[in-house]
């Protein structure tokens, strides 16, 4: 099963309805609660992030029986650093996105607590790739 979702930047009113979706379909699958759990979590991670720090933003998700891939692909202005951006309790979220709740620096940590497999590409002034893999025996 493939599926494709949109994001916007900057609207906080949408973040996390890709997850919300992705979280019924699995259900609906009568996968364990365990793995949804992990899924749901590292997927609206990812996601808050496009809106926090990018302008545009597609999410692609692959399910088949063994694992479930997510790949987001956004445009933006990147990740200088990925290895300090992974550290607990890092941000470069604006003041205003910090107020509305977000930007404490744990998204890039929950989101590889929640993966079996991550991978980080970014390029400054152009986007970042973040891919994704749970596996459904995990």
């Amino acid at each position: 099963m493939h599926f494709e979702f949109q994001i916007e930047g900057g609207n906080f009113s949408k973040a996390g309805a890709a997850s919300s979706q992705l979280k019924k379909i699995l259900k609906q699958l009568n996968v364990d609660v365990r793995v949804i759990k992990r899924v749901v979590v590292a997927l609206y991670e990812a996601e808050v992030n496009i809106v926090a720090h990018a302008w545009e933003g597609i999410i692609y998700i692959d399910i088949d029986t063994e694992k479930i891939e997510m790949k987001l692909v956004d445009k933006g202005p990147g990740i200088a650093d990925i290895e300090l951006a992974m550290q607990q309790g890092y941000s470069t979220a604006s003041q205003e996105v910090r107020e509305m709740g977000f930007g404490a620096g744990m998204g890039l940590p929950n989101i590889k607590n929640n993966s079996d497999l991550l991978k980080i590409t970014s390029e400054v002034g152009t986007g970042t790739t973040v891919a994704m893999t749970v596996y459904l025996n995990s």
